[in-house]
């Protein structure tokens, strides 16, 4: 069984920053592309970053410049540097990996439970 658990979410001031962490556990034998989803009240969720395996980086166009995704792949995890955060980035935001275990061949898309990030003054 394959779990990621997200932490850093909160509440934010205009202008400031939080780091969110995704860590995947169990038995895996390899993840591939790590991301960033989030979803806003009444809109469909939406890709904000993903970063592959040997760091390759894609970002969605109103986060680019402020937003930086980062993996340590000797511990199974992803980051999310957000700066110069503003009121539309509050959503939940929701990790994602592409995951094999170590008894499959193929691999699973994995998704987080998802942390809340408000951005409000």
């Amino acid at each position: 069984q394959v779990q990621l658990v997200e932490s850093g979410g909160g509440l934010v001031q205009p202008g400031g920053s939080l780091r969110l962490s995704c860590t995947a556990s169990g038995i895996i034998s390899s993840i591939n592309t790590m991301g960033w989803y989030r979803q806003a009240p009444g809109k469909q969720r939406e890709l904000v970053a993903s970063i592959g395996r040997g760091g390759s980086t894609n970002y969605a166009d109103s986060v680019k410049g402020r937003f930086t995704i980062s993996r340590d792949n000797a511990k199974n995890t992803v980051y999310l540097q957000m700066n110069s955060l503003q009121p539309e980035d509050t959503a939940v935001y929701y990790c994602n990996a592409e995951v094999r275990p170590i008894t499959q061949i193929r691999v699973y898309g994995y998704w987080g439970q998802g942390t809340q990030v408000t951005v409000s003054s």
